[in-house]
């Protein structure tokens, strides 16, 4: 009899030391009442979600909990982790590691940064067509000009174009052989020299002024004087050139010779002898 009871104390010592060494892994040390009073208060649902079957109050529900952290609502998970110190670690190298995962993203802005360089490459195109479209725009002084000096030509050799456009325009260029002297030179004027087109933008633009005719510089005239001016050769270029000028004071005679290029041969003629000496 005294061996029997010797021997079922030795197996409770044997079974309680196990129990201990069960629950040692998981739980450092014993909770204390305010960590235990936390984890029944957010740890109910989650208890009886995943650990039902357990006893409760003991270190067999902590282990439970323990083993179905991830499943846990975040409130249970923090009042099971503050009795398990020596979890924590664990968790910490997965939130520090996540940042490399960002760092490629890093690269992604240097591609988009060396998109725009491509964009100032197609400015140069851009500011050539402008220099190439140019001369072929004449101003409205010069378009004046033109319809002055091949109001006789245009019928002859443009008759089935309609006038007033850029048609009309290059009708009169391809046939600047067939016009008389004056047309061809107010096409040279507007055009800035068929020689200067061809050589490119800058040359064009460097013969402009050397095309431009010379203006005329007229004495001061007498009211008689502007009077024969008017009632001369020169009524339809004052028309077309100088239709918003008021007569009076030498203003329409001082408009027709700033408008030389597009005066009529006949018109010029009247000018010449008023001319400054």
């Amino acid at each position: 009899m005294f061996k029997t009871s010797k021997h079922l104390a030795t197996r409770r010592a044997l079974l309680a030391t196990a129990l201990l060494a069960v629950a040692a892994p998981s739980f450092a040390q014993a909770p204390t009442d305010a960590q235990k009073s936390a984890i029944r208060s957010a740890c109910r649902a989650d208890y009886q979600a995943h650990c039902s079957s357990v006893t409760p109050g003991g270190a067999e529900a902590l282990q439970c909990l323990s083993k179905n952290m991830s499943s846990l609502s975040s409130a249970c998970q923090s009042a099971v982790r503050a009795i398990e110190p020596a979890a924590a670690p664990n968790t910490e190298p997965k939130s520090e590691a996540a940042p490399p995962k960002s760092e490629p993203a890093k690269s992604e802005p240097a591609k988009t940064e060396a998109a725009p360089p491509a964009a100032p490459a197609a400015k140069p195109a851009a500011a050539a067509a402008p220099k190439a479209a140019a001369p072929t725009q004449p101003s409205s002084a010069q378009v004046a000009a033109i319809k002055s000096a091949c109001r006789a030509d245009y019928p002859k050799v443009c008759a089935s174009v309609p006038p007033g456009g850029a048609a009309a325009l290059e009708c009169l260029e391809k046939n600047k052989a067939k016009v008389s002297p004056a047309c061809a030179k107010a096409m040279n004027a507007a055009s800035g020299g068929a020689a200067a087109a061809s050589a490119g933008a800058a040359p064009a633009a460097a013969a402009t002024p050397a095309a431009a005719p010379t203006v005329i510089v007229l004495r001061p005239l007498r009211p008689r004087e502007e009077l024969l001016i008017v009632r001369s050769a020169c009524g339809g270029d004052i028309r077309t050139l100088c239709a918003g000028v008021a007569p009076g004071g030498g203003r329409i005679a001082q408009c027709l010779a700033s408008n030389a290029a597009g005066l009529s041969p006949a018109c010029k003629e009247v000018l010449a002898p008023f001319a400054a000496r």
